[in-house]
């Protein structure tokens, strides 16, 4: 058995080296490559991927699985060697539904439609990217048929980035956050609007950078094995545990683009650089689940970076670095800043109160596209009226509109936006069990100190890698299912002292 996990282990690190070449190439493609390379750049990572899906699909790696199921079996459930060949095998039976040619047909495809969509978006036109997202659309639809037997069209997509899941079942969680949420967004946007205009001056693009970089350092972001470059929209990507890279974007006249676009990467990137280090190479070393992966990114910008704890230390340094602009800002004036809600056309840039909502558009947009209740041709007017009913404003424009997030134009449509709510829930329900553990947390961060915090999700959360389900994990770590509790309670505490609101 020995033997075979180790012939095993080669042929998956062999897989892992043809996947980390592809993403070296779409990181190059977001950040440095010049426009006339697309063409190419799209031929290349479709047939890096398609190199990549043969050797996931080899009758040999099925036999090596195969062999090794008893032997995984009569372990425990967590061990690394149990986990690997469960993970390895889940992977293997998802390949081999899917033919190696399409991989490389999907691939091409969606590095030209990005490429499309960094022209088109800009543009605000709709009508060029329009034929690459209807071709989109029709391949994320064959994607889900390699896998019959679903409730829902959507349910082989969304189950690719988080395990377990499906349409009937992430459509109950977001109802009853609705339930939640309308009330209070109502009451908070009931109150006088705050003025935020203290972070629309003019932030020197260097100075931002460098601060934030300062900050993610200091929260644990190991610049050893990463660093950070600028790009249309921000992402992270990782190559390997040793090499995990985060993107960002700046605009001059708005400090918290920058500042919590970084906070935000790094806390999916110190989540990829805490896997156990034995997991290298391995189907094992990456995230639990695109909700998971959330629950970090969104732990560390809002409910660490958005905290009064948290600016206590650090904006008498951002008043330094910035004195003419927030010299004479006060602490509070700046933090009511940061955590105004207000409804707004950009996801990215949305409160922690309304963001969802913009998910929760998305989410069923995409589920009415593959449904085939609402064709391409009119997803910007769907857009808008969605978009006033749940929000109560309207895009002038598809740029701010159906053209502003990349995930349809760069990805499939569907199994990508649901993630960022579950991991909003997430985020909540793991930071009470981190303060359980540990309750001196807050008055460490507001030294300035977040080696426990992030000690603590590295023990309990990231070493682990994707040895858990979503749902394993969240019962590992929190001792209860995931449910919205948590998340209500934190936005409720915090926004009812923010904008002195009654009981809700």
């Amino acid at each position: 058995m020995e033997a075979k996990l180790e012939a095993l282990k080669a042929r998956l690190a062999e897989i892992d080296d043809l996947e980390s070449a592809a993403k070296l190439l779409q990181w190059d493609q977001e950040t440095y490559m010049p426009p006339g390379g697309a063409p190419a750049r799209g031929r290349q990572i479709a047939t890096l991927r398609r190199l990549a899906h043969e050797k996931s699909t080899d009758a040999a790696l099925g036999k090596l699985l195969d062999d090794l199921q008893p032997y995984g079996e009569d372990l425990p459930y967590g061990s690394d060697d149990a986990s690997l060949i469960r993970v390895a095998r889940r992977d293997y039976e998802r390949a081999v539904k899917v033919p190696a040619s399409f991989i490389a047909q999907l691939y091409d495809h969606l590095s030209a439609s990005y490429q499309v969509w960094t022209e088109a978006r800009p543009a605000d036109d709709f009508s060029r990217v329009r034929p690459w997202l209807e071709k989109t659309l029709d391949l994320s639809r064959q994607l889900a048929n390699f896998f019959p037997g679903y409730e829902h069209i959507a349910d082989p997509l969304i189950d690719l980035s988080d395990y377990g899941m499906k349409a009937s079942t992430v459509r109950a969680v977001f109802s009853e956050l609705r339930e939640h949420l309308v009330p209070l967004v109502r009451a908070i946007t009931a109150r006088p609007v705050v003025d935020d205009a203290c972070l629309h001056q003019a932030f020197p693009e260097a100075q931002q950078l460098a601060f934030g970089t300062g900050v993610v350092e200091c929260l644990g972001y190991d610049f050893e094995r990463g660093r950070q470059d600028k790009t249309h929209h921000p992402f992270t990507i990782s190559f390997s545990i040793g090499d995990v890279r985060i993107t960002t974007r700046v605009k001059e006249d708005d400090l918290g683009e920058a500042l919590f676009s970084t906070m935000h990467e790094a806390g999916h990137a110190m989540y990829e650089q805490g896997v156990d280090a034995s997991f290298e190479a391995m189907p094992l070393a990456c995230g639990t689940s695109s909700s998971v992966h959330e629950s970090q990114s969104r732990l560390w910008e809002n409910i660490i970076g958005r905290s009064l704890g948290f600016w206590r230390f650090y904006y008498p340094r951002l008043q330094a670095v910035f004195p003419s602009q927030l010299g004479d800002v006060p602490l509070e004036m700046f933090h009511r800043a940061i955590n105004k809600v207000e409804r707004s056309l950009i996801r990215t840039d949305a409160d922690e109160v309304t963001y969802n909502l913009h998910v929760l558009l998305r989410f069923d947009l995409e589920l009415a596209l593959l449904e085939g209740k609402l064709a391409v041709r009119d997803l910007p007017d769907a857009w808008r009226e969605r978009f006033e009913a749940d929000l109560g404003i309207v895009p002038s424009d598809d740029r701010d509109g159906v053209m502003q997030d990349v995930h349809w134009y760069g990805g499939t449509v569907g199994g990508a936006f649901q993630g960022y709510t579950l991991g909003n829930i997430l985020s909540a329900a793991f930071y009470e069990a981190a303060l359980r553990a540990h309750p001196g947390i807050p008055a460490e961060i507001e030294e300035g100190r977040f080696d426990t915090l992030h000690g603590w999700l590295r023990d309990n959360v990231y070493r682990h890698g994707c040895k858990y389900t979503t749902s394993e994990l969240t019962q590992r770590v929190t001792g209860a299912p995931l449910n919205v509790e948590p998340y209500m309670r934190y936005l409720r505490t915090k926004y009812r002292e923010l904008y002195g609101l009654d009981a809700l």
